[in-house]
């Protein structure tokens, strides 16, 4: 893909990383393959060509340290009240694009959520979207990949007024809906694979994100893995080594 000519600090990633997580403590340190999960996204986005700046978002000193040694920049520490477990990503991109204009006068171009989990993002994909939001008249751009099963397929239990359990079908409420049905009966059905660039007056004027006009980037679910647990790891670091 050719290279945008893109001035300096028109397109800046942001990466947070709280230092509260309870389901892996210490997730987004953990070593990867010999490497703080955090190095590989950091590495990832100083890769891409059209990434001026990349920033880390932490609420820890500890973190902040480790990020700056994998290349990021750490100009500030998240405030406690937007680090907590219900806090969300707008909260913390919000208040660094305040920083950024507030103390350093700038409003990028375009600006990239990304996360510590996903380390086998790639730079293409990365480049990918930040074009769509450069030569396009929309709100973001957003890596998705196909679901393995259609949400429409989902099950949930239910109690009954005597407590007794149904399996039932997870829109329908039904258990006539339990019944197998083909996959081709379905719409394909895509989740994030947790990369979004976006338009920053979005995030002030929506309260989100992505905005209303979203262009979709596909990749293939042999690329994407997101790590929420131990085993997480270790399939990820399977996959690192298969593709050395």
């Amino acid at each position: 893909m050719k290279s945008l000519n893109i001035s300096k600090n028109s397109t800046i990633a942001i990466i947070g990383i709280r230092s509260g997580s309870k389901g892996l403590i210490d997730k987004n340190i953990k070593l990867l393959n010999g490497k703080p999960l955090i190095y590989w996204i950091v590495k990832t986005a100083l890769n891409t060509p059209e990434i001026n700046r990349v920033i880390v978002s932490t609420d820890s000193e500890k973190y902040a340290e480790i990020a700056k040694s994998c290349g990021a920049e750490v100009p500030f520490l998240r405030p406690a009240e937007i680090s907590g477990d219900t806090s969300t990503d707008v909260e913390y991109v919000n208040h660094c694009l305040a920083y950024l204009k507030d103390v350093e006068k700038i409003t990028p171009r375009v600006a990239l959520r990304l996360m510590a989990t996903v380390p086998l993002q790639k730079s293409q994909d990365l480049s990918k979207i930040i074009h769509n939001c450069l030569n396009n008249n929309v709100d973001s751009s957003v890596i998705v990949t196909e679901a393995k099963q259609n949400p429409k397929k989902a099950l949930k239990i239910i109690k009954t007024e005597n407590g007794e359990k149904r399996l039932v079908s997870y829109e329908t409420e039904t258990g006539v809906g339990v019944s197998p049905t083909l996959r081709q009966d379905h719409d394909k059905a895509y989740f994030r694979a947790n990369a979004i660039a976006f338009n920053p007056r979005v995030v002030s004027t929506t309260g989100t994100l992505t905005g209303n006009i979203v262009i979709p980037h596909i990749i293939s679910n042999d690329e994407f893995i997101d790590i929420d647990s131990k085993a997480d790891f270790e399939f990820a670091e399977f996959l690192m080594m298969k593709n050395d």
